[in-house]
């Protein structure tokens, strides 16, 4: 299984960027696609995550009602479209997956922790200016 990134940039604060994960490798549509964040000299933390398979969402608090994530019927490909940025948000974004089976549904907190995940892409660098 493969993750690739892309979307991120440089950004004022205020503005919008939408983040692709393009996935490759699953045999089927039965899996989740987890978004993270890691700022310089911080923790890796899960901000989002989106179900290819059901379409369900989770977001935690910090992006709650700026970020909204959508999956694309047509291709392996999940997107996190995120509004209203600030500077705070810059940050290495990443997405994850876990392994197929039971593990698409995206309706509880447990979708933010790292070790929910299997598969991890490079990441996409992400700034906010002010």
């Amino acid at each position: 299984v493969r993750l690739a990134e892309s979307g991120g940039g440089l950004v004022q604060a205020g503005g919008s960027l939408r983040l692709s994960c393009e996935v490759s490798g699953f045999s089927d549509d039965y899996y989740a696609i987890g978004w993270f964040r890691q700022a310089p000299g911080k923790e890796r933390e899960g901000v989002a995550c989106v179900s290819k398979t059901d379409g369900s969402t989770y977001y935690v608090n910090s992006v709650k009602g700026r970020f909204t994530g959508s999956r694309d019927s047509a291709k392996p490909t999940v997107y996190l479209q995120m509004n209203s940025l600030k500077p705070e948000a810059t940050a290495v974004y990443y997405c994850a997956a876990p392994r197929s089976g039971p593990y698409y549904d995206c309706s509880t907190s447990i979708v933010t922790q790292e070790g929910w995940y299997d598969y991890w892409g490079r990441g996409t660098q992400v700034t906010v200016s002010r």
